[in-house]
Order: C-alpha cells, then structure tokens, then sequence
C-alpha cells in the first residue's frame, strides 16, 4: 500500500463567498458560498423601529440558527441559536477605534470555565472598503477582502471573499465579521 502524498492533518486557508441578496426597509440578507457555489449560511439582518437595537441571525443552509448578535450601546453581544440569555452568550464586541476608512474591534470569547483566560480576537480594516483582518494574538486568523475584477475601477460592495485558515470556528469567524461591517 502506497504512502499518502499528503498527510492526514494537512489543512488549507477556505474561501467564501458572501452576497448581499436582498436590500429592505427592514434590514438586508446575505448568502455564504463555498468555493463550489454551494450555499452553507445565510445572514439575516433586523432593525426595530421600537427600539434602536439591530439583530443579525446566522443560519445555516437548512435554516437552522447558528449565532444571533444583537447590537446594544456598548457594542454587540452574540448567543447560542436564537437565545438573548445570559448562559448562552458566546462573545461580546467593543470598538477600540473606529472612523470611516479604519475601524479596530475587540472580540472576547466567552468561557464556559471561569478559571480559563477568554480567548480575544482583534478585527482591524476598512467596513465601507469591505475589508477586514481578523487576529488572534500575533496570528492571522480570517480575511474579508473585496472581490475585485480586471480592468474594473469601481468594485460592488454587495460581494465580497472570506478567507478561513486552519484552526478557525467558522460559524464563530462569519458572525464576528458581520459586527464587523454593523450589520449593513
């Protein structure tokens, strides 16, 4: 029996391709693509006129919810499924600078064991150029960049690629990028 060519663990960057489908009074929807065009998530964005709160869903392709983050004064909170309970808060989001060509948001991840240190995310870019840089300590973690075209000047911010590398919760990278770019 020949010898693998390439070990078992071996693991590569993943890209996604993320759309904004529908534009509404409401809120906005994106759809998240594989490489193969294959839709894996979907984004589902809300606004209430009651209440200046925005909520951003992530599902899965089955409709299932993944994450929710809701959008309070001091930043962004993001559960397990559809909960706004405490027990299942995953991460919270605090802007360290923001302005409209430079935002930097700090992500703390929650622990289920008090005794371990919360794992904390950076997320550095541009949210109107669509571009995002997301670190854990001194490692890049995940990218969002524009997708842009030859001899094209003026790029569409309704689509833009998300680089995964290894070691990153997927669910947990798209539903912090979102907070990112606010829900917009």
């Amino acid at each position: 029996m020949a010898e693998a060519i390439f070990p078992a663990t071996w693991e590569i960057p993943t890209d996604y391709t993320i759309r904004k489908c529908r534009v509404g009074l409401k809120g906005c929807d994106f759809k998240v693509y594989d490489a193969y065009g294959n839709l894996l998530h979907l984004i589902q964005c809300r606004s209430f006129s009651s209440s200046p709160r925005r909520v951003v869903t992530l599902l899965d392709a089955d409709a299932t919810t993944l994450i929710t983050a809701v959008h309070l004064d001091d930043g962004w909170q993001g559960f397990k499924g559809y909960s706004w309970e405490p027990n299942d808060l995953l991460f919270t989001v605090h802007k360290l600078a923001y302005s409209t060509f430079k935002t930097e948001l700090e992500v703390l991840v929650s622990s289920d064991n008090f005794r371990d240190e919360k794992q904390k995310f950076i997320l550095k870019g541009s949210p109107f150029q669509r571009s995002c840089t997301i670190y854990s300590g001194d490692s890049i973690v995940a990218q969002a960049n524009p997708l842009y075209k030859l001899k094209k000047f003026i790029y569409s911010r309704n689509k833009f690629r998300l680089t995964l590398y290894p070691g990153a919760d997927h669910p947990l990278m798209l539903a912090m990028l979102v907070t990112y770019f606010g829900g917009n």
